[in-house]
């Protein structure tokens, strides 16, 4: 069995980790190959410290570059990038693309899909009068635009509005308004080679019990062929393959 993890972030954004020292845990866990994902700069959102900023950026490619040269017989090590949906940071550098939204701009304010529960609360309360089902229809028209705005390998965690709603207290995901919203999403996503993830780094953090994204999603994903590939979404290396216990190889066709 071939495991290996390509949703991995590191000191130089939101990581608790070195690049050096992950990369020395993936080699330890047997991995044939590992992939990091910084979290891309965001010029229009204030975001730090989550995010690269772009003194950290070039650091990040810079290293990455350099452990390629060193453990190149050990392990092979792809640059790749989390780019979110408001980034116009340029992605020609890297050897793969995770496509994300983590924002919704809704009159004139970046609202967080996933800082806190009462964040979102707040907000939702704030920008759609408590209306859940409109603030999900804004996200996943982001969502299903993320490949025309990122050209992305691969989706990232589809369904984060839930990040907070696993018992569906904030609304309902059966909801014909939800279950219209992520559906007009896939659509616009299916047959363009992309893959999808699975993602346990909710799971890890103790925000959920389930990964991203929910069962409904990603038998919809299923039947109709598109490739999967599992994540830990790795903020630590203790982390790194959090919850996956499949064959995991990521191959670039683009």
């Amino acid at each position: 069995m071939i495991i290996n993890n390509y949703h991995t972030h590191t000191i130089f954004c939101d990581g608790k980790d070195t690049p050096e020292d992950i990369v020395k845990e993936a080699v330890s866990l047997g991995c044939t190959e590992i992939g990091f994902s910084g979290h891309s700069y965001t010029d229009t959102i204030d975001d730090e410290p989550f995010c690269m900023t772009k003194e950290n950026t070039e650091k990040y490619k810079k290293e990455i570059n350099r452990l390629k040269t060193v453990y190149g017989d050990k392990i092979k090590i792809l640059s790749g990038v989390e780019q979110d949906y408001y980034s116009d940071a340029s992605t020609a550098d890297y050897d793969y693309v995770i496509g994300s939204v983590h924002y919704v701009l809704k009159d004139g304010c970046y609202i967080s899909v996933d800082e806190s529960r009462e964040a979102q609360i707040r907000d939702v309360e704030k920008y759609y009068n408590g209306d859940f089902y409109e603030f999900a229809n804004d996200y996943y028209k982001l969502v299903g635009d993320i490949y025309n705005k990122t050209k992305c390998d691969i989706v990232g965690h589809f369904d984060l509005i839930t990040k907070f709603n696993e018992n569906n207290d904030l609304f309902d995901t059966k909801n014909e308004r939800y279950i219209k919203a992520y559906s007009e999403a896939v659509d616009k996503l299916l047959n363009k080679g992309l893959y999808f993830e699975v993602n346990y780094g909710a799971i890890s953090r103790n925000y959920r019990t389930t990964p991203y994204p929910n069962q409904d999603i990603l038998d919809i994903l299923i039947k109709s062929n598109e490739k999967i590939i599992y994540s830990s979404d790795c903020h630590k290396k203790e982390d790194l393959l959090f919850g996956i216990t499949k064959n995991n190889i990521f191959v670039r066709n683009k």
